[in-house]
């Protein structure tokens, strides 16, 4: 029998995991009036995200690995299984449209493949041998992030301890507590969040406050990466009739100018919003804009502050 086969076989004793023991607040939850049982599950959310507030400075760790890395030139890789999973694609999708950067740098697997985001495939979890197999791409200058509320999903381990063994940089964000979990990644957020209200479903409290999670890092990296100028996201990419509108507002405001006058400079600027809001804010053309951005590592920021206004 192989050594994948003998992990993957080698159960964990599920009954002691936080994620699915019994939450005592819900034993009768199949006999409460509905709005109790909503008013529950949302208190139970909030509990969830006060967890995570309290790992907020690893959740900045994160952030800042994540931004060295794209920095650095590699990529980054979430993986996991089920919701964690399906969390992790959603992340993978949003960053594109949101802060402009190359679908190929930020990447998600999930444990049963594109199928699964859609579709439960049960038993795909248990795979350790093809976590290993999701991460045996990466090398040194990447980042792996992997995702499990549980802590064991076999999958999840298998991608860290490939990555690891390749030299890549490890995350685990898990649900789950801290007890034994050291040695599988670089960093590891335990967010301890408990049992669910319906027991073992961690596609609640479990699943928010991932979410939550993985916004606050991707975000912050992004701001950290001069791809937000004040609250603005200054390098979305346009490609929708809200996004566009969205661009012209950005400029507009940002760049103190009328709209009619945003969206001329967009049109100049082939639609990047950094570029147009430059050009709007120290009255340069687009490739003036481009050059101070470029000398500004892409921050509108340092770009205005460094650049003397032109004489009207």
């Amino acid at each position: 029998m192989s050594k994948d086969r003998d992990e993957r076989d080698a159960s964990p004793d599920w009954e002691s995991l936080p994620t699915e023991a019994r939450h005592p607040g819900s034993f009768d939850l199949d006999r409460l009036p509905i709005e109790e049982v909503v008013a529950l599950i949302l208190e139970e959310d909030r509990r969830g995200l006060d967890a995570a507030l309290r790992h907020r400075k690893a959740i900045a760790q994160a952030a800042n690995r994540l931004a060295e890395t794209l920095t650095d030139g590699g990529s980054i890789l979430l993986a996991g299984a089920g919701t964690s999973g399906r969390l992790g694609v959603i992340e993978a999708a949003e960053c594109p449209p949101t802060f402009g950067s190359d679908p190929a740098r930020i990447r998600a697997v999930i444990a049963g493949g594109r199928e699964a985001v859609f579709v439960a495939l049960e038993g795909a979890e248990d795979r350790e041998d093809e976590g290993r197999r999701a991460a045996s791409g990466l090398g040194p200058e990447d980042l792996l992030i992997g995702l499990s509320a549980s802590s064991v999903t076999p999958y999840t381990r298998g991608a860290l301890l490939a990555a690891r063994g390749r030299g890549a940089r490890t995350i685990l964000l898990t649900c789950a507590g801290p007890a034994g979990l050291s040695g599988l990644a670089g960093l590891v957020i335990a967010l301890d969040t408990g049992a669910e209200v319906l027991t073992g479903s961690t596609r609640l409290k479990a699943g928010s406050a991932t979410k939550a999670v993985l916004n606050a890092i991707t975000t912050a990296a992004m701001v950290r990466l001069g791809k937000v100028f004040e609250n603005w996201m200054v390098d979305l990419r346009p490609g929708s009739a809200k996004l566009r509108d969205r661009s012209v507002r950005i400029v507009a405001e940002a760049g103190g100018v009328p709209g009619r006058r945003a969206e001329e400079l967009l049109a100049e600027a082939e639609g990047e919003v950094k570029t147009a809001l430059l050009m709007a804010r120290r009255g340069i053309g687009a490739g003036d804009a481009r050059s101070r951005l470029a000398a500004a590592a892409g921050s509108v920021r340092r770009a205005l502050e460094e650049a003397a206004p032109l004489e009207k």
